[in-house]
């Protein structure tokens, strides 16, 4: 069987560092908000190119704690919009409307999936306050032309980077190309901890400040709290777990694009519409995604040749239950994308034989 991604596998190649950091995390006696976290903190700010970092628990916290800053802030009111991709992961629309906000879907473009610029000034209205930006699969979203929109009508950037640790937008990295930024490591992410974590950054230095406070219960000093915040921090061990793996982040994503490039080479079977890209070294390919009209057939010929793949995401957000009073709107580019869409297996330790193995089957299916 060639697995969609071997979690056990990939980490093995780091066990010695991963269990050295264990250790060392363990002997120190300090398990929350420690050395780990703080040097973490620092090392992907550098990284990412930005002032600040707070770890947090997962990348749904992060997203959260930025909206819920910016109320603290004074900046948005409840019953404020925000408008995002209808194509996107539902964790997205519920940092937004966890805090009260509305979720404003606009479709994505059809040919690289990410939210469409045209769309999104279609949807803006007195009541928009930002634009939840989500860099699907590993590709940047086109943020020259959100730039514009965003100083146009006075809107707030913020980055959903849950796909898309390290991914360059002319020269910049993903995490500093808004006003601020939500990352995931949950264990399948090209930076992935070995179980839940997040991240926020930014250059904000106020909006940094009141979401580390908002992340420990709302307060800046113990037993002295300013709001009423939640518990959500990046555990001390994951930390660590997360400064060995972002030594190896880059060659995690030169090993997925070589993978992508034999993709896009190799497959030439009609019946696949392929992936594309804005420029070669820019997506880090967290998902290799094709479409095929006879998507659930493909999917079951593939587990017949023992290829694993994946649906992401197959229950569009205005399809969802949880958002049934979205349920009369319509988005045709998503739903046709979600009835199509297959992610194909891909990972940094992939072999070249197993790459091969998944494109003579597609290019085999008919």
């Amino acid at each position: 069987m060639i697995s969609f991604l071997d979690l056990k596998e990939l980490n093995s190649q780091y066990e010695k560092e991963l269990i050295d950091i264990s250790a060392r995390v363990i002997k120190s006696g300090w398990y929350i908000n420690g050395v780990e976290s703080r040097a973490f903190e620092e090392e992907f700010s550098d990284y990412c190119g930005v002032e600040y970092t707070i770890g947090v628990g997962n990348g749904l916290d992060a997203l959260k704690l930025i909206i819920r800053a910016y109320i603290e802030m004074g900046i948005f009111s409840k019953g404020d919009e925000v408008i995002l991709p209808a194509n996107t992961y539902i964790a997205s629309a519920l940092a937004i409307s966890e805090n009260g906000l509305k979720p404003i879907l606009v479709e994505p473009d059809i040919e690289n999936y990410l939210i469409d610029p045209k769309a999104i000034e279609r949807k803006i209205t007195e009541k928009t306050k930002a634009i939840m930006v989500v860099h699907l699969y590993g590709e940047i979203c086109n943020m020259d032309r959100i730039y514009k929109i965003a100083k146009e009508y006075n809107l707030k950037i913020i980055e959903d980077s849950a796909q898309s640790h390290g991914a360059l937008y002319n020269g910049k990295r993903c995490g500093s190309l808004g006003d601020a930024s939500g990352f995931s490591f949950y264990p399948t992410k090209n930076l992935g901890a070995l179980g839940d974590g997040g991240a926020v950054t930014t250059n904000d230095k106020e909006l940094a400040t009141t979401i580390r406070i908002l992340s420990n219960y709302g307060s800046s000093k113990k037993y002295k709290n300013i709001f009423k915040g939640v518990n959500s921090r990046l555990d001390e061990i994951q930390a660590g777990f997360l400064r060995v793996k972002l030594r190896y982040l880059d060659r995690e994503i030169r090993n997925r694009r070589i993978i992508a490039d034999y993709y896009l080479k190799n497959i030439n079977n009609k019946n696949i519409i392929l992936p594309t890209i804005r420029e070669e070294n820019s997506h880090v390919w967290h998902l290799f995604v094709i479409r095929c009209s006879r998507r659930d057939k493909l999917q079951k010929y593939l587990k017949a040749r023992a290829i694993d793949t994946l649906i992401h995401y197959p229950i569009a957000i205005h399809q969802q239950e949880a958002y049934r009073e979205l349920s009369g709107e319509r988005y045709p580019i998503t739903e046709e994308l979600a009835e199509e869409i297959l992610s194909l297996p891909i990972s940094g330790l992939q072999s070249l034989e197993d790459t091969k193995k998944v494109v003579e089957a597609i290019n085999e299916f008919n």
